[in-house]
Parts: C-alpha cells; structure tokens; sequence
C-alpha cells in the first residue's frame, strides 16, 4: 500500500517552485523600483520612521542589557588569563561583528517585518489593493517598494545603535561597577578594532539582514489570504521564515567575510 500519491508530490513541488519564481520576480521588482522609490522620498521617510523610529526602543534597551551581559560575563572569562584589561575589546568585537546585526534583525523581524505583514495583509483583506489596481496605480510601486527600501535603511541604522548603546552597556559595567581601567578599555579597543573588516562587515551585514526581513515581510503580507486567519498565519510565518533567514545568512556572511 502506498503512503504517498506521486501526483500529491509534483503539485506540492510545482507549487513551491512556483512560489520561488514569483517571489524572485517580486524582488526583481522592488529592486528596479528603487530610481522611482526615491524620487518620491516622502513616502520612503515616513517609512523609515514607522519601521525606525518605532522599533527604537526595544532596540535601545536590548542592547544595553546585552552590553551589561558581555560587559560581566567577558570580565569573569578575560581574568581567568589576566587580560581583563582588554574587556573593551572583547565587547565592541562581539557587538560590531556579530550581537549587533544579528540581534538587531532578530528584534527587527519581529517588531517591524510583524507590522509591515500584517498592514499589507489586512490591506488586501478590506481588497485595498485590488481597488488600487482598479484606479490604476501599481501597488508594488505605492505601497511596497517604499516600505522595502525603509526598512533597508532602517536596519542598518538601528544595528548602529544597539551596537554603541552596547559598548556603553559594556563600559558601565566594566568600569564604573567592576573597576576596569578606563584607559586600557578604550585603547584596547581603538588599537584592535578595524574599520573596515570589523564594522565594515556588520554594516554590510546589516545590510543584507534589512533586505531580508523587509522582503520576507512584504511577501508574506502579499500573499496571505485575505481572511483573518491567513494574516496571522502570514504574521507568523514572517517570523520564522525571516529569523531563520537571518541566522543562515550569518553564517554564510561570517565564513565569506573572515575566510578572505
């Protein structure tokens, strides 16, 4: 007796393959959009401080409570070896290279890419954007390329922010309660920081995490069902499917990045 029917195994993979192409074509979209996005910059500023300015303080807050974590937990590992005094070190490497993009997309993916999915979906569930394709204006074009290319310019900016608001977490701790030299801590880390292959990278990490999130937010948004309950699965499916996009990517970037 079969378990399976071959027929169910093609339309399932027919299926998937179908959805690969037409999220491609999607990003292809957004992507060629970004000219006539910019040139209308309001649209794209009001997104950056709906997906930005919002998200702010969870970003905030969380990397100050990681900083104090790294601050403690790299003190009691670096005196082990006498090298406590490189704890500033220890803490801006953690943040600028890894915590920081990736925590920040993390907290992005469910603060912001949640907001952007469940807008777009519950805009084709009242069928705004049919009636927008009625009056003959694009929604990919209105609607979604703004808040794309926001969240792409938001991301990178907030893991700039978690990562300075960490180091300050970081020196607090180390140095105002522990009793690091506050000297050693911020020469250690001016003289083995490097610009371009330490922040450099979490910048372009960054980067590429805000592409992710923002992309995987608006395409589940874009093809949920127009029911309450196919947004909040697509809400759900966001966070998933963009945290571990997130977590894949870093991988691939780190190896990339560090093996050159």
């Amino acid at each position: 007796m079969s378990w399976y029917n071959p027929s169910d195994v093609g339309l399932a993979v027919r299926s998937k393959l179908a959805d690969l192409g037409y999220g491609a074509r999607l990003f292809a979209r957004l992507v060629l959009l970004f000219g006539p996005t910019f040139r209308r910059f309001g649209l794209v500023r009001d997104q950056v401080h709906f997906l930005g300015n919002y998200s702010l303080a969870i970003i905030t807050v969380s990397g100050l409570f990681v900083g104090f974590v790294l601050g403690l937990q790299g003190y009691y590992t670096l005196q082990r070896y006498g090298s406590s005094e490189a704890l500033g070190l220890l803490v801006a490497l953690s943040l600028v290279r890894e915590l920081g993009p990736v925590v920040t997309a993390l907290l992005f993916a469910g603060r912001a890419g949640t907001s952007l999915t469940a807008e777009i979906g519950l805009m084709k569930a009242g069928e705004q954007l049919s009636a927008m394709e009625m009056m003959a204006v694009d929604p990919v074009r209105r609607i979604l390329a703004p808040r794309f290319w926001g969240g792409v310019i938001a991301m990178p900016l907030l893991a700039a922010v978690f990562s300075a608001v960490g180091i300050m977490g970081g020196y607090v701790v180390g140095v105002v309660l522990i009793g690091v030299d506050p000297g050693a801590f911020w020469s250690q880390m001016q003289g083995g920081v490097d610009v371009w292959r330490d922040v450099g990278n979490g910048v372009v990490k960054s980067f590429v995490f805000g592409v992710t999130v923002s992309f995987v937010a608006l395409l589940q948004g874009f093809q949920a069902h127009p029911t309450p309950e196919g947004v909040s699965r697509a809400t759900t499916r966001t966070v998933v499917v963009a945290s571990l996009a997130v977590l894949g990517l870093d991988f691939i970037l780190t190896a990339m990045m560090f093996s050159i």
